[in-house]
């Protein structure tokens, strides 16, 4: 396999930004910037074998260093919210900075998703790796430690991509890492994803309180509802029950936690079809639980290729422990890291066609 190296413009502080695109034997390509470790593109093949790129983005830099939903994105230290930013460990109360309303949203006002990182390209037999470093100091966003991170994307000749995130800390302080890239299968120009069939192997969500999106704390059974995912579910007719469904309406569409059914193990947490292409993404992960946000808060234009992004043109799907976990000793496992432990989670987006 081989990983080209191009330049992609610059931040805002003037440094040169890189992408990277590593292409497999079938020429399926995944390309990732060194901004913000943010996936830039995937193009794989429907089922007669044409090439689309299935993740919504920009074309250059410049799309990138503005709102943007977050396309893309690498997420930490934590990813998903916080409630009014406030949280505690070992006795000592933490005020993170509140980038959602009240709340603390995806690493806060200049996360992870905003810096640069070391780049290494390691190529090898049948699977490429781009190697992103980055130290994060202790007080960034207010969160205690340093913590020195590494995020590994691997790409291979299955058109797996594979997404490694590990890290150390020197203080006890809370990692919570995701990927925001936001799927449509059919083509990141195609409209919506109304028409993809969605699959979570999920019984239960944690339910929202309103419109901010933190959790109740409680978890409510998908069952009789537009959450319940286990099957199989035309997107366009969840979305069509919101008027109906309370969680929905908060969201204006789907924003919410799944716990998976198969815990912490290594496993599949969701599968999404596009009949018209055959094209099928599986998403397998150690992490308990999976955000499905369905662009519900997108208006945006000048994506690629001239694309306007409007309401559900897409979706993320971002594995994580629970949203406003550091709150919530009663969910699974923890989003504390110490010294001397490491966190160390990966999570595999394999993309597939039907015949």
């Amino acid at each position: 396999m081989s990983i080209i190296k191009a330049p992609f413009g610059q931040n805002k502080a003037g440094q040169p930004v890189s992408r990277y695109t590593m292409t497999n034997r079938s020429g399926a390509s995944v390309s990732i910037l060194d901004y913000g470790g943010i996936v830039q593109s995937i193009l794989v093949p429907d089922r007669d074998g044409k090439l689309a790129d299935v993740a919504l983005g920009f074309d250059t830099i410049d799309g990138y260093l503005i709102g943007h939903g977050c396309m893309g994105d690498t997420i930490g230290r934590y990813g998903n919210r916080i409630a009014k930013g406030q949280f505690e460990i070992d006795g000592v109360r933490y005020q993170l900075g509140c980038n959602n309303g009240e709340n603390h949203l995806h690493g806060g006002p200049v996360g992870f998703n905003q810096r640069m990182w070391e780049a290494e390209a390691v190529e090898g037999e049948g699977e490429d790796s781009l190697r992103l470093h980055y130290v994060s100091p202790d007080g960034e966003m207010s969160f205690p430690g340093t913590l020195d991170v590494t995020v590994t994307f691997t790409w291979n000749d299955a058109c797996d991509l594979i997404i490694r995130y590990q890290a150390t800390t020197d203080r006890p302080t809370l990692c919570n890492m995701t990927n925001h890239t936001y799927f449509n299968l059919a083509g990141q120009d195609h409209g919506t994803i109304r028409d993809q069939v969605l699959l979570i192997d999920s019984d239960v969500i944690t339910p929202v309180l309103d419109g901010g999106l933190i959790p109740t704390g409680s978890y409510m059974p998908v069952a009789g509802t537009p959450f319940d995912m286990r099957d199989g579910l035309l997107l366009g007719d969840g979305l069509d029950q919101m008027a109906d469904c309370p969680q929905m309406v908060y969201a204006n569409g789907y924003d919410h936690n799944f716990v998976l059914r198969k815990g912490e193990a290594m496993g599949l947490a969701a599968c999404l079809w596009d009949e018209e292409s055959g094209r099928v993404m599986e998403v397998i992960t150690d992490q308990p639980g999976v955000q499905l946000y369905t662009a519900s808060q997108t208006h945006l234009t000048g994506g690629k290729g001239g694309a306007a992004y409007d309401l559900y043109s897409g979706l993320c799907l971002e594995t994580q422990h629970f949203p406003d976990s550091p709150n919530n000793p009663q969910f699974t496992g923890t989003t504390v890291l110490r010294p001397g432990e490491r966190y160390d989670t990966t999570t595999i987006y394999a993309f597939r066609v039907e015949e």
